[in-house]
């Protein structure tokens, strides 16, 4: 197959598409359904994979009871991964262009998944870090899943007994994150093991902090690597120890879904996919690999990535075919015969025809696939990868990508390189533009939270940590100070407001004022509020970039009347007997 242009490219994969995914499978045949993610779990972090720095039996396991994708390619950071696995689409068609402030969120006009899943019948849950937006309808209840619980920011400041979300409503967590969101999972297939499920488990491990159980630091803690990053004086091993340690308590864990799978009676009635959202988030061993988390080379952007269905996937089988995130919402659909939902063109490709276990080759493409992030655009053929410099790699001589080939396959590289031009101007043309607000008051999802994540300090406020994902407002100081939040207010009506805060003593007394659209009210702080930081005490290593925690309360401030529109919501101080005001973790509005 020829690569002309980006478009022909995009209208087979329409064609294709259209000949096997518009009929349904009666509701009896459809497998259950069971997608779990790492998060910042490089190809190389498997015992599966090589690696004899740890030991993951159980993915191990999955693995030989699997089809093996040897080259399958997810985006170099995390939302964008989440977003092509929700769409089968890249992930600039769906506008998520960041990981916070709201460039994470996944258009509301992109149909997922679990749209999909939900309209043919399938009980349908989510368990962990979304990443695609936080307001109804970007929450994952607005996305198609029945159930959600975790959270949806891109990171989080503990990982013991934190702050969730349940269904947009605010939990306690219990114990470890990783064990409670299995927990959470196990008890959804108990619940819906009558009826087929779509169960979607985004772990968000061993992304940072580094935080881990006991029981799994042990080992680790002390523990002498003997294989190392290509360049072992750019490892922070320690961090490398620590992101072993969150991979066994992921292996463990996934031992417990598939083991509550066999004590169901549903491993031959389930398809269990394992993947990860991206390349390690450290220089480790990753097979000779260049690049980790960031990087759009084959170490950024390669996953491992399994697929079992037990007596109808051949067990132990390897695919060497190019694959991506963007193929599995076809190959899914395809598989269980579910319609897809919507009419947007996939730019991915059911794996169905690589699945089969026939005697005869398969007609399959010699496709491309494009990697993103931030402006970096690589392409991955089947043999050769164009990266975001325009160099040219032979993969199967040069997997390392150590050798530019670009002179003596020129027309190759000109192939290549024109594509990409193309595939710029049609996906990351107005990418940057995002005029998106933040969505409130549906009378479905009557709480609407607005985090700090997602408003803008003015003055002399500042947030707690460089990442805005898990940061609060700090440095309150002024009359001049303010914060805000850009909205579209949706329904009309009696919003009750509430601000979660801290506030020492000595500063217990200032005047706050909400406003919007030309409505306002007022509150005081007349509790005072002064936790101490938290997370520090569980950290392996010292964190990069997230913010530590607080036990933020709440602070009612009275009812507000919002008009339909977009608006500015603006909190800001009028009187300030203390130093400061408060900190800030989150606003919320409940429509009444």
């Amino acid at each position: 197959m020829t690569h002309r242009c980006v478009s022909m490219w995009f209208t087979s994969v329409i064609v294709a598409l259209m000949g096997g995914l518009g009929r349904a499978a009666p509701a009896a045949e459809r497998p259950n359904i069971v997608v779990i993610l790492a998060d910042d779990q490089g190809w190389g972090d498997l015992s599966a994979s090589g690696n004899s720095n740890l030991a993951t039996p159980n993915i191990d396991s999955l693995a030989a009871q699997s089809v093996t994708f040897d080259r399958f390619f997810v985006c170099p950071v995390c939302s964008p991964t989440r977003a092509e696995f929700l769409t089968g689409r890249y992930h600039p068609r769906g506008g998520v262009r960041g990981v916070s402030t709201g460039g994470e969120r996944l258009n509301l006009d992109e149909k997922t998944i679990a749209d999909a899943f939900k309209a043919a019948g399938y009980a349908t849950g989510a368990f962990g870090k979304w990443h695609n937006g936080t307001q109804y309808p970007y929450h994952p209840n607005g996305r198609g899943f029945d159930e959600f619980y975790g959270f949806t920011s891109g990171h989080w400041g503990t990982y013991f007994d934190p702050p969730l979300d349940h269904n947009g409503r605010p939990v306690r967590g219990k114990g470890f994150i990783i064990d409670d969101l299995t927990d959470q999972a196990i008890d959804f297939l108990e619940r819906n093991k009558d009826r087929p499920f779509f169960c979607y488990v985004p772990y968000n491990t061993p992304h940072s902090p580094m935080q881990v159980p006991d029981r799994f630091w042990g080992k680790f803690g002390g523990l002498e690597l003997k294989m190392r990053a290509d360049r072992p004086a750019d490892e922070d091993v320690a961090h490398t120890r620590a992101a072993l340690a969150m991979c066994e308590n992921i292996d463990w864990n996934v031992g417990r879904i598939l083991g509550k799978l066999d004590e169901l009676k549903l491993a031959d009635r389930t398809v269990v996919i394992y993947f990860s959202d991206n390349g390690p988030n450290g220089w480790r061993w990753n097979g000779g690999m260049k690049g980790r988390k960031g990087s759009t080379d084959e170490g950024g952007v390669r996953s491992p990535f399994f697929i079992r269905w037990t007596g109808h996937l051949p067990a132990g089988r390897r695919i060497a075919q190019i694959a991506g995130a963007i193929d599995l919402l076809p190959t899914l659909t395809d598989l269980a015969g579910v319609p897809v939902a919507g009419s947007k063109p996939l730019d991915g490709l059911s794996l169905k025809p690589l699945l089969a276990d026939g005697a005869g080759p398969v007609d399959w493409p010699d496709r491309m696939i494009f990697s993103h992030w931030a402006g970096r655009v690589s392409v991955r053929t089947q043999r050769y990868r164009l990266d975001d410099a325009g160099h040219l790699f032979d993969m199967e001589a040069d997997p390392g990508q150590r050798h530019d080939v670009s002179r003596e396959n020129a027309d190759v590289a000109a192939r290549l390189s024109k594509s990409v031009d193309d595939w710029r101007k049609q996906l990351l043309a107005g990418l940057k533009q995002d005029d998106r607000p933040y969505p409130v008051g549906y009378p479905q999802f009557p709480v609407t939270q607005l985090p700090a994540r997602d408003g803008v300090p003015h003055g002399n406020v500042q947030r707690s940590a460089s990442a805005p994902n898990c940061s609060y407002f700090k440095n309150f100081t002024s009359l001049d100070d303010s914060i805000t939040w850009d909205v579209e207010v949706a329904t009309a009506g009696e919003y009750e407001a509430m601000v979660y805060y801290t506030c020492p003593p000595a500063d217990v007394g200032s005047t706050i004022e909400l406003s919007c659209n030309g409505s306002r009210l007022e509150g005081k702080v007349l509790e005072a509020h002064d936790p101490p930081l938290a997370g520090a005490e569980h950290d392996r290593v010292p964190r990069r970039g997230e913010s530590y925690v607080k036990e933020f309360k709440p602070l009612r401030l009275g009812s507000i009347r919002l008009k339909p529109g977009r608006a500015v919501l603006t909190l800001r101080p009028l009187s300030i007997p203390g130093s400061r005001v408060m900190e800030v973790r989150m606003l919320e509005l409940v429509l009444r």
